[in-house]
């Protein structure tokens, strides 16, 4: 049994597909279909079952349970690999969002790169929140935040914001009052942001009501940008208000709906099976998350 048989293994279990699996892991379908008959020998059971006519695979019984064992065994070789490497310095790979880095992460990034002890070597990868479970799942991240609560087996999600919705415009808007309801901005003039379901429902019914926006982004730098002309107009939470107004000009206000956009929740996930090697890491991280956010009138609600 080797790495390559039991990534091969875990792909077909991602793909449910020997041709996919192939097409992502560079492969011939027959050297897929080799290994998986070399890992099954070796263990003595039959991992998967194909039915005529099907082009997807099934898992048997014994493949189900061996997936937590798989799992487990790649992140025992990735342990060995870091001990060729580590010796007093730790190394973690950071999952978040776009807005997440941008807006609440960047100066605890800084700050981090500024101690003297140089601890903790940061991989930052920046991806969608649905994308982030998969990197978790897979160990390719060892800690992730995201927006949306989803339900992966081997996923831990703890919630450690819960942050307000304002409007934000220009500072050189002609009304800038303290309070506004959206009723009395222009929803063609609105840079929308799609922050979570629960909110892509509100603003569904609130604002758009079965229109599509005139604009829609999903990063924090072209959000930023169009801010600037003096027109437009956003909904976006504390952290990101706070960010863009230490940037330029910006004119906050709260939303005076009797019935406001619902908070934006971030999570923390973590895997079930963490890699041995990267939980220094991952705890040194946390509390400086959490001394962080402390700082902070974001709504933090971690330990």
């Amino acid at each position: 049994m080797n790495l390559a048989e039991i990534e091969t293994f875990l792909m077909i279990v991602k793909t449910k597909n020997i041709t996919k699996t192939a097409e992502n892991l560079f492969l011939s379908q027959p050297t897929v279909s080799h290994r998986l008959k070399s890992l099954e020998d070796e263990l003595d059971v039959k991992l998967i079952t194909r039915k005529k006519g099907y082009k997807q695979i099934e898992l048997t019984t014994q493949g189900e349970e061996f997936i937590p064992i798989a799992e487990r065994w790649v992140s025992i070789w990735q342990e060995m690999q870091l001990l060729k490497h580590t010796q007093d310095r730790l190394y973690l790979t950071v999952g978040c969002t776009d807005t997440m880095n941008s807006a609440i992460f960047f100066d605890l990034y800084r700050q981090i790169l500024k101690e003297k002890d140089h601890v903790i070597n940061l991989h930052i990868k920046t991806h969608y929140s649905y994308e982030l479970y998969g990197l978790l799942e897979n160990h390719e991240i060892d800690i992730g935040f995201v927006y949306h609560h989803l339900h992966f087996k081997n996923i831990v999600t703890e919630p450690i914001m819960r942050e307000k919705m304002y409007i934000l415009q220009s500072a050189r808007m002609a009304s800038q009052q303290n309070a506004i309801h959206t009723d009395d901005l222009d929803p063609q003039k609105e840079i929308f942001v799609s922050w979570e379901a629960n909110y892509q429902i509100w603003h569904d019914q609130t604002i758009s009501k079965g229109e599509w926006p005139r604009i829609q982004v999903d990063t924090f730098e072209l959000l930023f940008h169009l801010l600037s002309d003096e027109t437009l107009w956003a909904i976006v939470p504390v952290s990101v208000a706070e960010r863009i107004a230490s940037l330029r000009p910006v004119h906050i206000s709260e939303i005076a709906n009797s019935s406001p956009p619902p908070e934006r929740i971030t999570y923390k996930i973590k895997h079930k099976y963490p890699n041995e090697a990267t939980l220094k890491a991952v705890n040194a991280f946390e509390k400086k998350i959490s001394a962080y956010l402390r700082t902070k009138d974001w709504g933090f609600v971690g330990k």
